[in-house]
């Protein structure tokens, strides 16, 4: 399947019966599969008059204690921002994907992965975080809405599922699990009618005492921790007796395996750590590689920008070498090849 269909599958799959959305390259064809297929499950898509309007639907919907979704790339994600903050300041799960194109602006079509900094800093303003995934396969993207929903559910955090147009338009053989893993996660919290057994459940953002927001920041800030001890995840290959540590997600992680598997082959010792979650950003994993390589070389399709979170828990110990492409323009592994080369000082 493609893989932004094969996302959009898993979604349903995972109980997700409500998606709120409206149409953007190189992500539509989600939208266009849950138009399909939702009124097929007795569920509910509505293509909104904007982003804006999608991601305020998306916050009614989870406040109802539902599974719910919306999908964009990068420019219409920025127009989701103020909704994605009132979201996680609700504390409601949902989930939201980006299928990431270049930028800034309207930038291009093509593949990007230049939207780190905009997910991984909280996506709009302010104290708050939210769940970050970054697949690199096809058959990932769909594992990872199932861990994406449970989490969001199990943490109260809306979760993103980080892709891109490489991604988003490829396609590989997929399989779904034989029953819908839709899991009971009780929300007794939800705005779904007391029927006169319970009081009111009231979901609102403001808090005028700023004792009070204080406070709730406070308590939502512990949970935080809470996810950043417990779901940090992260891939390993070849790092066994790596003296460089190549640090690359998504489609650029499965470039960099290419360009490792060949600068084996010459004799140079190189692994990769692939981060799942961008965030929690897999800092265990870069600390213990830390203390093994004598240095981290990050690929990414972007000017740089996870690079930052490596360099912050290296803190200065090792060199944090980068290798990127922008605008649309995906490295080979040639280039990534030539790059470690030149950090290893030429072929062993």
């Amino acid at each position: 399947m493609k893989g932004n269909e094969a996302l959009a599958e898993a979604a349903i799959r995972a109980g997700c019966r409500h998606y709120f959305g409206y149409p953007i390259t190189p992500q539509t064809e989600i939208a266009a599969y849950m138009a399909k297929r939702m009124p097929k499950v007795g569920g509910t898509f509505l293509q909104a008059e904007s982003e804006v309007a999608a991601i305020n639907m998306v916050l009614g919907a989870a406040a109802a204690g539902v599974r719910a979704m919306t999908s964009s790339s990068s420019p219409g994600i920025s127009l989701k921002s103020e909704g994605i903050s009132y979201i996680a300041a609700c504390d409601l799960p949902c989930l939201i994907v980006d299928v990431m194109r270049g930028g800034p602006g309207l930038g291009g079509i093509q593949p990007s992965q230049a939207d780190y900094w905009q997910v991984t800093r909280g996506l709009g303003h302010g104290d708050k975080q939210l769940l970050v995934f970054a697949p690199s396969t096809v058959q990932e993207m769909v594992d990872t809405v199932f861990n994406a929903y449970h989490k969001a559910d199990t943490y109260r955090i809306p979760a993103v599922i980080l892709a891109d147009g490489m991604l988003g338009q490829m396609m590989e053989p997929v399989s779904f699990p034989d029953e819908d893993k839709a899991e009971a996660i009780e929300k007794p919290w939800a705005t779904n009618g007391h029927k006169g057994k319970r009081t009111h459940n009231i979901v609102n953002s403001l808090l005028l005492k700023p004792e009070q927001l204080e406070q709730t920041v406070f308590e939502r800030a512990k949970r935080y921790e809470q996810v950043k001890q417990n779901e940090q995840l992260w891939e390993e290959y070849r790092m066994e007796d790596a003296t460089l540590a190549v640090v690359a997600y998504g489609a650029s992680a499965r470039i960099a395996m290419n360009a490792i598997d060949a600068a084996r082959e010459s004799g140079l010792q190189v692994g990769l750590i692939r981060p799942i979650s961008l965030w929690p950003f897999p800092e265990k994993a870069i600390e213990a590689a830390a203390g093994k390589v004598q240095g981290f070389l990050c690929v990414e399709m972007s000017m740089g920008q996870m690079i930052e979170d490596v360099r912050l828990v290296v803190s200065g110990r090792k060199p944090v070498a980068f290798y990127g492409r922008t605008g649309g323009i995906i490295p080979t592994p040639d280039e990534v090849l030539c790059e470690i080369k030149k950090l290893m000082g030429g072929e062993r």
